[in-house]
């Protein structure tokens, strides 16, 4: 049994878990391809709805809920946002999303029950499982050479929002692969291979065709590049290419 054969058994078992017990059950966090699986085992689930979340909106590492389809009380999903800071900022290193997410995994935690790490400046805010909170709270005390704090965050409005670098350029058409290809600075052609090879996601949903048009505002996801917000088309230069812009996440 392949790692995808075992995740869709592991899937349906969730699924018949909830229907058969008419309870909410959860995966664990899920990357874009875990996702996509999921939705395409959907018809094979009968009975049960799924729904996702990350803890925020547009987030990239999702929660899938498995539920009944006539469930009749409220439920909420196993996750807890924590902020982690420095104890003093004015002696903090210059930190990244690798180093938040190294010192957590360095506590010995499984990456599938950490979500998205969103940071700005010397702060950042994980999304985690709830069952693995207090261990990080009690348990990380520093990222890289820096003493940190960590509270919980319940307030959605105390999230940062995403901060996003717009990019602006032309292409000859509004395809997928040429507007990969604007986003992170490179030939289209270069681009084929992540389409092709399965790395690229819009709107969660797994893409392998070049000429795969986007639509405005959808969310375009390669892996191992980053992702961005396709803003649409704003005209044509006189040799008819379409001039294009971009929001690429920072």
């Amino acid at each position: 049994m392949n790692k995808d054969e075992f995740f869709i058994k592991r899937i349906r078992e969730l699924a018949t878990l909830s229907y058969q017990r008419d309870i909410v059950t959860f995966s664990d966090f899920l990357n874009l391809n875990e996702q996509n699986i999921v939705n395409e085992q959907k018809n094979q689930m009968p009975g049960v709805i799924t729904e996702c979340s990350g803890g925020y909106e547009q987030a990239e590492r999702q929660m899938v809920a498995f539920h009944p389809d006539a469930l009749l009380f409220p439920w909420e999903y196993p996750i807890t946002c924590l902020k982690i800071e420095p104890l003093a900022a004015k002696f903090s290193e210059s930190l990244t999303h690798r180093d938040f997410l190294g010192a957590v995994l360095n506590l010995g935690i499984e990456r599938s029950v950490i979500g998205d790490i969103l940071v700005q400046e010397h702060t950042a805010w994980i999304f985690c499982h709830n069952k693995i909170s207090d261990y990080i709270i009690e348990n990380l005390t520093r990222v890289r050479h820096t003493t940190m704090k960590i509270s919980r965050v319940d307030n959605p409005e105390h999230f940062p929002t995403p901060q996003f670098e717009t990019i602006s350029g032309t292409c000859a058409s509004v395809r997928l692969d040429s507007l990969i290809g604007l986003a992170f600075q490179s030939s289209r052609s270069s681009m084929v291979s992540f389409i092709e090879g399965g790395q690229v996601f819009v709107n969660g949903k797994l893409i392998t065709s070049n000429g795969y048009e986007p639509k405005d505002g959808d969310i375009i996801s390669v892996r191992s590049k980053g992702r961005f917000r396709y803003e649409g088309v704003f005209g044509q230069t006189k040799k008819g290419r379409y001039s294009i812009k971009l929001s690429r996440y920072k």
